[in-house]
């Protein structure tokens, strides 16, 4: 096998659409940008770009460093690179932050050319048939008129699918990873737990935190702790820290004493530090309005009947917050639609974020099927 390599620094660049784009809600936005990085070379017909679709927190730097300083590379740099899994020596790689996000395209943080103040709190709900649509855009402007693939996971995984729902035309793969059709109930309950950690937070101040100069960071903090824990499985969480404590005896304090108390707060406290609450609320919101069976008379079956693509899934067996029952409920409508598709099963200890971390039998999945999808461009 050739060697792993690295795609090194990477530029972002940002597309300004002045075309209005009329969101599911009704609002209309009447310009829009989006930030976007761009891994490999198109080809010239065109046709070897491959989409990656982010999930809650993400962005769009998939993979390689913005400068030397860097600690860590992109989110998906093990999947996304020179001879790996999604090969940029033969594909053309496109990660985008979604329209809402605060990592540079408009959401929250930007200015509102109607007021030219930051939009806040007044930044319109987007869903992700919105994202889609905009993607859309972003693909005509990057001369795309069919995707190879259109891939993510999580909330990506919905995008792949409102895509190949969409779109049926415009893709020719879909790659739906722990992911499912719709919100469970429960996991509805979570983001509203999380986002009523933000919302009652003394510093969110009705959203215009910013016009304050101030941000709720024990909202942010308590919503990603609690979301963190849910991304985990209990046996790998267990493994990791088990009871583990900072010093031998009980302190009878509720400072942190357990390892696990520290991690969740590092991790609690960088999320603040990195992520905007009202992009938080917008992204949690797309992820409870997403269901594509919706518009089909709550018929999934009638839903994925459009789909065009040719369809991989997979699942991870200890992810409790998108189980593997819920990719089945999209394998069955697919198989019943009479549609292509292939179904992997994966054994894991790493819970939901199994989809982003190292593991031999998913990547070698993830490099067989794009060694497919190469194979169709020969």
């Amino acid at each position: 096998m050739k060697e792993i390599g690295n795609i090194g620094f990477v530029t972002p660049h940002t597309y300004r659409f002045d075309t209005p784009i009329k969101l599911q809600n009704g609002h209309i936005l009447s310009q829009f940008e989006l930030i976007v990085e761009t891994y490999g070379e198109l080809n010239a017909e065109r046709n070897n770009a491959v989409l990656i679709c982010h999930a809650l927190s993400g962005n769009h730097h998939v993979a390689g460093y913005h400068h030397s300083d860097d600690k860590y590379p992109g989110w998906w740099d093990n999947m996304v690179g020179p001879n790996k899994p999604v090969d940029t020596n033969r594909f053309f790689v496109v990660g985008l932050n979604n329209l809402g996000g605060c990592h540079g395209s408009s959401g929250p943080l930007s200015v509102n050319p109607e007021t030219n103040q930051p939009y806040g709190a007044n930044f319109p709900m987007v869903t992700v048939k919105d994202w889609v649509n905009s993607q859309a855009m972003l693909a005509d402007r990057l001369g795309i008129n069919q995707w190879a693939a259109v891939m993510g996971g999580s909330l990506g995984g919905m995008q792949a699918l409102q895509w190949a729902i969409d779109y049926p035309q415009r893709l020719r793969h879909a790659l739906i990873i722990a992911s499912a059709p719709k919100l469970s109930t429960q996991n509805i309950a979570f983001n509203d737990v999380a986002r009523q950690a933000i919302l009652t937070d003394p510093d969110f101040c009705q959203g215009q935190y910013n016009q304050q100069n101030t941000i709720p960071r024990r909202g942010l903090r308590i919503a990603r702790m609690m979301g963190h824990i849910t991304y985990l499985a209990e046996d790998g969480l267990g493994k990791k820290f088990g009871r583990q404590m900072q010093q031998d005896n009980y302190q009878y304090d509720y400072n942190i004493e357990f390892e696990v108390e520290s991690y969740l707060r590092h991790q609690g406290e960088k999320f603040a530090d990195a992520f905007d609450a009202n992009s938080y609320l917008l992204m949690t919101k797309a992820l409870d309005y997403f269901d594509p069976a919706r518009d089909y008379e709550d018929d999934l079956i009638k839903a994925v009947q459009r789909i065009e693509a040719k369809t991989f899934i997979a699942s991870f067996s200890s992810d409790w917050r998108f189980s593997p029952k819920r990719s089945q409920e999209l394998l069955d409508a697919l198989v019943a639609a009479k549609k292509s598709v292939q179904y992997i099963a994966l054994e894991s200890a790493n819970g939901h974020d199994a989809f982003l971390m190292e593991d031999e039998h998913y990547l070698a999945a993830i490099r067989i099927y794009f060694n497919n999808i190469a194979q169709e461009l020969a």
